[in-house]
């Protein structure tokens, strides 16, 4: 069985007996997050795009496990002049783990090292784990690659960005998941700073009228996949 914990903000940790998968490890510098590295198996690190809140304990985890980091290829080579362990990789093509495949998919957002340098384009991810297939947006607004993203890829669960201001709001995440034809949406990127301010249960809600499902997480909070 696959578990998914929410750890806060666009931070999740995907567990079964085969992986302990980190993506977006926003952590140490996140006061609401929740999750204890120090006591969990880390085999891999994806992360969407080089801001901060994403990239975040990223480079140090790596380092500390040996986890290969999976990005971009302008963000992981960054990632590798730390020190850390990267696998620089590209958008389209399928890439394959111990624990199944991935895809890294357009975002339509920025990207940028925390020291300013350029990191490569904005992604989203497409775990296929389990038998299902689970869809990180990323930062992103709505875009028309949703559509494409539903139509071939099929993803069963979107983890999708609700606070708005610096990514899509709550009816454009109802929209995405209807475009992508998902049965789950959790949402994230929400909650953590005054900008990004949101209520998932409004999301919940409008979700509830198109027949899919809307997992309101708490930081830590852990479900099956």
């Amino acid at each position: 069985m696959t578990n998914l914990t929410f750890i806060g903000h666009s931070a999740f940790y995907i567990e079964n007996p085969q992986c302990g998968i980190l993506i977006d490890p926003f952590i140490s510098q996140n006061p609401l997050a929740k999750f204890d590295a120090a006591g969990k198996k880390i085999t891999d690190i994806i992360v969407t795009h080089g801001h901060g809140d994403h990239l975040g304990d990223a480079v140090p985890l790596s380092k500390k496990t040996g986890a290969p980091i999976s990005a971009m290829v302008e963000l992981a080579n960054w990632c590798a002049a730390q020190g850390a362990n990267a696998n620089p990789v590209q958008m389209g093509g399928l890439l394959s783990y111990s624990w199944g495949k991935l895809r890294f998919v357009p975002a339509f957002h920025s990207s940028s090292t925390p020291d300013g340098k350029y990191a490569g384009m904005p992604t989203g991810v497409i775990l296929e784990i389990d038998g299902k297939k689970i869809y990180h947006c990323g930062d992103t607004c709505l875009n028309s690659e949703m559509k494409v993203i539903g139509e071939v890829y099929k993803p069963d669960i979107m983890l999708a960005p609700i606070g708005s201001h610096y990514t899509m709001d709550i009816d454009d995440a109802v929209i995405a998941a209807e475009w992508t034809g998902v049965k789950t949406v959790v949402p994230m990127h929400y909650n953590t700073f005054p900008q990004v301010k949101a209520n998932p249960e409004i999301l919940k809600d409008k979700l509830k009228n198109k027949d899919i499902e809307c997992l309101i997480l708490k930081p830590g909070e852990t479900i099956p996949v």
